[in-house]
């Protein structure tokens, strides 16, 4: 099955980034591109959320799966294809803007075409919010229609990874699970043997893969949550102390809970509370 749509290109335009087509591929063993170099002038990324395809690179084929991704730059030669015994499953859009090949440069994403995505759920559910978009008001909704691109160019540079053959660097879905307790328990005392223990893997292991999924410690995260309870209840509730809000947030001294916020805020608990008060 194919579903894609087309859009003109806006050569004279004030947005950092617009759509020339966005689509979805599934059941589509006829599903072959080979674009010669200097032949397509826009920017392009594909995920795989199913099956099988092949992406070439010079003479080297690869193998592209679930949560794979490749991007292509302006004007580079494209070849990929599905699979005939297991057709993919594949999202894809393809963008322009001229501020972009620099951007895209700067996070070293001209090194390679092929990836792999620490998370591909939430880059799936961009792609397809603007493909709903695209089919209901066409370009007629010019600022939405950037913000839902760069909504999915957003997710592709956080979530990328470059590809490997191997699958030692797929992500464990038990670790991204675990994220909403972790962050909703950050206030109790951490304690990493029981975290590791839920996911069911080792305490080396367990800060591994969270560190893959998360792009941090399990004790950042900890720690960021920890600051963003406080924060709010800095704002919300007036009665209580800086001393108060630092137990309830997790921090038995009040010095080192200003010292983890000042590091991470750029002011003490007292002055975010005084500065944001005034709103």
């Amino acid at each position: 099955m194919r579903h894609h749509k087309q859009l003109p290109t806006l050569n004279d335009h004030e947005y950092l980034i617009l759509p020339e087509s966005v689509g979805w591929y599934w059941d589509f063993p006829e599903h072959s591109v080979y674009r010669a170099a200097g032949s397509l002038n826009n920017f392009s990324i594909h995920l795989v959320l199913d099956g099988k395809g092949y992406v070439q690179t010079e003479k080297i084929t690869h193998t592209l799966q679930r949560g794979d991704a490749f991007l292509y730059f302006p004007m580079q030669e494209q070849r990929y294809w599905t699979s005939d015994e297991e057709p993919w499953n594949v999202r894809w859009v393809h963008f322009y803007g001229k501020p972009l090949t620099d951007y895209m440069r700067e996070k070293d994403f001209h090194l390679s075409p092929l990836w792999t995505m620490r998370q591909w759920k939430p880059l799936e559910q961009a792609l397809d919010q603007l493909l709903t978009e695209v089919e209901e008001n066409a370009f007629l909704q010019l600022p939405r229609l950037s913000t839902l691109t760069y909504a999915a160019l957003t997710e592709f540079v956080a979530n990328a990874i470059p590809h490997t053959s191997s699958k030692s660097i797929e992500i464990d879905q038990r670790i991204l699970d675990l994220l909403p307790t972790m962050r909703n328990s950050a206030c109790q005392p951490f304690e990493l043997d029981y975290w590791a223990e839920q996911a069911g893997v080792s305490t080396y292991y367990f800060c591994k893969l969270f560190k893959k999924a998360t792009q941090m410690t399990p004790m950042t995260f900890i720690t960021l949550s920890r600051l963003q309870f406080s924060k709010q209840w800095l704002l919300e509730n007036k009665e209580l102390t800086v001393r108060e809000i630092a137990l309830q947030a997790g921090y038995p001294s009040v010095s080192y809970f200003n010292k983890r916020f000042l590091e991470q805020e750029g002011m003490t608990p007292t002055d975010y509370r005084e500065l944001y008060h005034k709103d």
